[in-house]
């Protein structure tokens, strides 16, 4: 079996980032017993990523430099906000556990779509949040191993991501 359209590929990889200043940066492993699932082609990872991965089995190894233009993009003022205080109540209350300086939090946009936003910092102001990928304006390294290829389940295909261990479940 290959990696192609409606397979679940699963990978182990190590990712590096070029900081432009110190070369590469180790900056996450992901390891065969707690590989990164994917539905292939349903557009859940990076078309660079995917492009080279297509067509490989089990036990090859993928390697590929993807520059951040083709990757998160570069880093983007606009997509750094000050969200109201109220938007964070519990029962009434300000959760002032939540609202730690450096917590992700999964939110969603007016049109439904999720967002994962960094709190950066809170005042009286509001919550300060950043909606950037983390990964933004870094060019990426990446060298891997395809560690599983199974076809996708017809609930998967229809939407759009992988279910059970290692993908979303509902």
């Amino acid at each position: 079996m290959i990696a192609e359209k409606n397979k679940v590929v699963s990978v182990a990889y190590e990712l590096h980032v070029d900081d432009g200043e110190n070369g590469k940066e180790f900056k996450e492993k992901v390891t065969k017993e707690q590989a990164f699932a994917f539905l292939f082609g349903a557009g859940n990872t990076l078309p660079a990523l995917e492009e080279v991965i297509a067509g490989k089995k089990v036990g090859d190894t993928f390697e590929v430099f993807i520059d951040f233009e083709n990757a998160y993009g570069d880093y983007d003022e606009s997509k750094v906000a000050i969200v109201p205080t109220s938007n964070f109540k519990e029962d009434g209350k300000k959760n002032k556990a939540l609202l730690k300086v450096g917590r992700v939090i999964p939110m969603q946009d007016d049109q439904g779509n999720h967002l994962r936003g960094e709190i950066t910092k809170v005042d009286y102001k509001g919550v300060h949040m950043d909606f950037n990928s983390p990964l933004a304006g870094y060019d990426l390294y990446f060298t891997g191993e395809i560690v599983g290829i199974r076809d996708a389940d017809p609930e998967e295909i229809d939407h759009g991501h992988v279910h059970g261990p290692g993908g979303h479940q509902h």
